[in-house]
């Protein structure tokens, strides 16, 4: 150990650093994809339960009960207003195909 001077310490740590970097930006990138894929299917979830009408006052009791229970579950992030959201989210891009297109675009940016 003696002879690892701090000048050879240094390409060995800024490799490790790489791989490390590396590694959390991949988790980073993972994490966020299976998060959208959750909110998207969320949202159609939503979406069918209200048969897509948003008004619907039968729609609007179950996001508020819905949310209740989720939040109890989980914890934060699904307030009725993030469920709203979720729904909105699944109506944009509908097609999933079209998710995953410009979700490749936005992450490669």
């Amino acid at each position: 150990m003696s002879n690892l001077t701090e000048n050879n310490l240094t390409p060995i740590f800024e490799e490790i650093k790489k791989l490390v970097i590396s590694s959390r930006n991949k988790v980073y990138s993972a994490v966020n994809t299976e998060m959208i894929s959750l909110y998207w299917n969320i949202g159609k979830i939503i979406m069918e339960i209200q048969q897509g009408d948003e008004r619907a006052n039968y729609g609007s009791a179950v996001l508020k009960n819905l949310s209740i229970k989720l939040t109890n579950e989980f914890g934060k992030g699904f307030s009725v207003d993030n469920l709203e959201k979720m729904r909105k989210f699944y109506i944009v891009f509908s097609n999933s195909e079209t998710l995953s297109r410009k979700f490749k675009l936005v992450t490669l940016s």
